[in-house]
């Protein structure tokens, strides 16, 4: 539950436009999993907090990347996850 709070806290702070419950949940999600001062600096929050829902929805897929041997790729169980954020954050459809 603390965790979660964490999660929440940047969106309550940073995040100056309306959201819908299931967009705040989806953000949670990410923000949980990338951290608060990643989403502090991202270009999703400056997308979002100019109105820009749909070009915010854009970069969840940009956040699917692990470090392996140095370098950044892709992970499958990331880009998943950040497909169903996207989709809950677009359409309020909970998987």
């Amino acid at each position: 539950a603390q965790d979660i709070k964490t999660a929440e806290a940047p969106i309550k702070g940073k995040v100056k436009v309306n959201l819908a419950q299931h967009q705040f949940d989806a953000l949670t999600s990410l923000v949980f999993n990338i951290g608060t001062d990643k989403f502090g600096g991202s270009t999703m929050l400056k997308l979002l907090n100019q109105g820009d829902y749909n070009g915010a929805a854009d970069e969840f897929p940009k956040w699917n990347k692990v470090t392996v041997d140095g370098v950044k790729v892709p992970s499958a169980g990331l880009t998943k996850r950040r497909a169903l954020e996207r989709t809950l954050f677009l359409k309020g459809k909970y998987e």
